[in-house]
C-alpha cells in the first residue's frame, strides 16, 4: 500500500511512496500551464497553474499519483479500497472525475483557502478514464504550508477532514487512523521510565531505547502511527540537503522490501518508488527500489508557459559512487 507525509523546516516538503507488487512505467511529468486539460464534465480548461508529479501518462494525458503545484499546494491519492465510494453526477455540484481531482484542484487552488472553498462545491464521480481503466479506489490529502486536509468519498458523503498530523495511508477511514493514534499517546523519543510497576527494579538495558512500543509491522494503521511519530518528533537543519534527506529518512520508516509482504502466490508489495517535493521551488526528488541514488526534476527548469506535458521516465538502474 502507500504512506503520504509532509515536511516543513525552511521550505515545504510533500512526498509519498509507492507500494505495489508492479509498475505502471510511472513517469515525472511537467503540466505547464497552457497545457488543455478536458475535463469530463466540467469542459475545457486552457489555462492553470503549472504540476509537477509522479503520473502514468496514457495518451499524453497524465494520471498523476501524487503532484505539487507552482503555488506550493501539494496533492496525494492513495489505495482506499472497500471504503471509496464515487457517485453519480449530481446536479448543482462540480463533477470532477476522480483520475482528474488531482489536476482539477492543483490547477486552480493557490492555498489551502481556496482548496477548502473548491472542495464545498465538488461531486468526486468514478467516471473510468477509459473503458479498460476503470476508476481507482482512492482518498487524497492536500496540503500547503500551513495546513493539510484529508479527502474521502464515501457511500455515506464526502469527507473533509483537518489533518493536523500531515499523514496518510491507506485504511480504516482517516477518523479512525487519528483516533488510535491515542494508542500510541505514551511513547516518547526518550529512554523509557519504569512506568510498569514501583514493586520490580526494571531497568533499561541498552542504549536506543526510545520509541519502545512503536508498531513496527506493514499494516495501513501501523505505518500511519509510525510515520506520524518520525515525523513529529523529527529534527533537521533548514538546509536543502538537511530537509530532503530528512524527507526520505522520515518515509524510509515504513519502506516495504520484496518478501516481506505477500499479496499472493508469489507476488510481494515492494516500495516502487519514493517522492519528496519541495512545494515550495517545484523540485521533485524520487528515489525507486532499485535506485537509492536521490534523483531531482526542477519545473521551473521546463518551458512552463508551453503547452504540451514533459515527462521523465524514472531512472531505475542503481547508481553507486565510487569513492576509491
Amino acid at each position: 500500500m502507500c504512506t503520504a507525509a509532509t515536511y516543513k523546516t525552511k521550505d515545504f516538503y510533500f512526498g509519498r511512496t509507492l507500494d505495489y507488487e508492479f509498475s505502471y512505467g510511472e513517469q515525472i511529468a511537467v503540466t505547464p500551464r497552457n497545457y488543455p486539460f478536458h475535463f469530463r464534465h466540467m469542459g475545457d480548461v486552457a489555462n492553470h497553474y503549472a504540476i509537477i508529479g509522479m503520473a502514468h501518462v496514457a495518451a499524453d494525458y497524465p494520471l498523476y499519483y501524487d503532484a505539487v503545484n507552482e503555488k506550493g499546494v501539494g496533492m496525494a491519492g492513495l489505495n482506499f479500497v472497500g471504503n471509496a465510494y464515487f457517485p453519480e453526477v449530481t446536479e448543482g455540484k462540480e463533477n470532477v472525475a476522480s483520475f482528474e481531482f488531482i489536476p482539477w484542484v492543483l490547477g486552480q487552488c493557490a492555498n489551502m483557502k481556496e482548496v477548502r472553498e473548491l472542495l464545498a462545491k465538488i461531486n468526486i464521480t468514478g467516471t473510468p478514464f477509459a473503458e479498460n481503466m476503470p476508476a481507482a479506489s482512492l482518498h487524497w490529502m492536500i496540503a500547503d504550508a500551513d495546513e493539510a486536509v484529508t479527502v474521502e468519498s464515501m457511500k455515506d458523503g464526502l469527507k473533509i477532514y483537518d489533518n493536523p498530523a500531515g499523514v496518510m495511508t491507506n485504511n480504516p477511514p482517516f477518523d479512525q487512523q487519528m483516533f488510535l493514534l491515542n494508542n500510541y499517546r505514551g511513547l516518547s523519543p526518550r529512554q523509557p521510565e519504569n512506568h510498569f510497576s514501583e514493586k520490580l527494579p526494571l531497568e533499561c538495558y541498552s542504549r536506543g531505547m526510545g520509541a519502545l512500543g512503536l508498531p513496527g509491522d506493514l499494516s495501513s494503521a501501523s505505518r500511519f502511527a509510525r510515520v506520524a511519530f518520525t515525523k513529529m518528533n523529527s529534527v533537521s537543519g533548514d538546509s536543502e540537503e538537511e530537509s530532503v534527506g530528512q524527507f526520505f529518512h522520515i518515509l524510509g520508516s515504513v519502506e516495504q522490501q520484496r518478501g516481506c509482504c505477500e499479496v499472493a502466490e508469489g507476488k510481494y508489495e515492494i516500495t516502487i518508488y519514493t517522492s519528496c517535493c519541495n512545494a515550495t521551488k517545484g523540485i521533485y526528488y524520487y528515489t525507486t527500489y532499485t535506485n537509492r541514488q536521490i534523483t531531482a526534476v526542477d519545473m521551473h527548469r521546463e518551458d512552463l508557459d508551453g503547452s504540451g506535458l514533459i515527462h521523465y521516465p524514472m531512472l531505475e538502474k542503481e547508481q553507486i559512487l565510487r569513492q576509491n
